[in-house]
């Protein structure tokens, strides 16, 4: 009888022990995915340190004392020599420098960046500005806006989207040019632009604005008898020769889930508008356009989340009025001036215009100091011939390098190589990704 009591202590205690063992199992598999979390944050706080940037390299170069391991604290500003080359511009020398910084302490306040450049090319243009994107903390608000001051060369490859024409008269011909004869518009423009956001649910913003793009002293020094296509548009839709402005109210609709305005790796951005030109606030004619700009971003790899297949389709639709020659939607003519890579800006122009991209980017050395790109674009316009959007499309693309100038804010310096139709190609030097 002792004996079987003791026999059945033994088993309590043995189905104790299993029943402690099995809840340190159970916590163990509870706690798990807590240390994996915590891997991850680790892992993504370290991720910067795991990376070389420009300025980590000239450190390496001149022997820096820096500690191996010790954090990173590259500042969220970076200035470079603004030296370019693309068809559009010639070769351009000057100063650029863009800035990005979290405003106030809430982690999910997205990325604030800024940009200023002053530059002069080859073929005389002069250009300064100064450019923002600003989110106050806890994204309540985004502030837009951009000041351009410069001397322009611009150079005018007619209206549509290089398609031939039977018929019509010879100012018709002129305006569509479809041997690409190239003219050259040279003028003085201005540029005020601010538009204000409130959010109004998680990453979606309504906003207003408004904009004033002045142009002066507009000269076409190819003119012979005004048989330019610029000369042949304004006498056609009453515009002065030398001189217009586009004075307008900005009305927008955003929705932003980028993780980095720069470079992003994932997420969705969004922005329709209402562009109304009006008279009493200054415009030459009043015209209303309907303006679309969609990117998503689709990282490939969780090692490397900068392995991204990006998308982009930006657009703009007269809707009514006449809108100046020099501000035709068109390639290039974006906010950012960096679509339709490959064609001299404006190449492609009309009353509706839409560009539509694909970009695969992937990184090349494991420290991510050199990235490499490949990217396509299709460009589709109206004319006033009977051309309809989307029923022609000239198509564009190449490849590139991205070197890492400033990881903090993932910016890039681009280099890339385009080409299209009727012999375009060009190098393509800028700071940041095209979109």
């Amino acid at each position: 009888m002792k004996y079987t009591h003791s026999r059945k202590k033994f088993h309590v205690f043995k189905l104790l022990l299993m029943l402690l063992c099995l809840q340190g199992f159970a916590y163990g598999q509870v706690q798990g995915p807590v240390d994996s979390l915590k891997a991850k944050v680790q892992k993504a706080a370290n991720d910067l340190n795991n990376q070389l940037d420009f300025g980590d390299l000239i450190r390496d170069i001149f022997h820096s004392k820096k500690m191996p391991g010790a954090p990173h604290k590259s500042s969220g500003i970076t200035i470079v020599p603004n030296i370019a080359a693309n068809p559009t511009i010639g070769e351009q020398l000057g100063i650029k420098a863009v800035a990005g910084r979290r405003l106030g302490d809430d982690p999910n306040t997205l990325l604030s960046v800024g940009a200023t450049s002053a530059s002069i090319t080859t073929k005389g243009i002069i250009y300064f500005y100064v450019n923002h994107n600003i989110f106050t903390p806890g994204n309540k608000w985004n502030l837009q806006g951009n000041i351009v001051v410069s001397k322009t060369v611009t150079p005018d490859y007619g209206l549509g989207i290089s398609q031939p024409i039977t018929g019509g008269t010879d100012a018709d011909k002129v305006l569509a040019d479809p041997t690409h004869k190239v003219y050259s518009v040279h003028s003085l423009y201005f540029n005020f632009r601010e538009k204000v956001y409130k959010e109004v649910a998680k990453n979606l913003f309504i906003g207003a604005g408004a904009s004033f793009e002045i142009r002066r002293r507009i000269q076409q020094t190819d003119t012979v008898d005004n048989a330019t296509p610029i000369s042949v548009y304004n006498i056609k839709h009453g515009f002065p020769e030398d001189h217009y402005q586009a004075n307008g109210l900005l009305f927008n609709v955003q929705y932003t889930s980028r993780d980095n305005p720069n470079r992003a790796y994932t997420g969705i951005y969004f922005d329709a508008g209402i562009r109304a030109n009006q008279t009493w606030i200054g415009s030459t004619k009043n015209s209303v356009q309907f303006t679309t700009d969609f990117r998503k971003y689709f990282s490939l790899s969780d090692i490397n989340p900068e392995a991204v297949l990006a998308f982009w389709n930006w657009g703009s639709y007269l809707v009514s009025g006449t809108i100046p020659y020099l501000e035709l939607p068109g390639t290039a003519r974006d906010g950012s001036f960096r679509s339709g890579r490959g064609y001299t800006s404006q190449y492609f122009k009309g009353t509706q215009f839409n560009d539509t991209e694909a970009e695969f980017r992937f990184p090349i050395l494991a420290n991510k100091f050199i990235s490499g790109v490949a990217f396509v674009s299709m460009q589709s316009a109206n004319d006033e011939h009977g051309t309809k959007l989307f029923q022609v499309f000239q198509p564009g693309g190449g490849a590139g390098l991205r070197v890492l100038f400033n990881k903090t804010t993932r910016t890039n310096l681009a280099l890339d190589y385009a080409y299209g139709k009727f012999g375009n190609k060009g190098f393509f030097l800028n700071l940041n990704e095209a979109f």
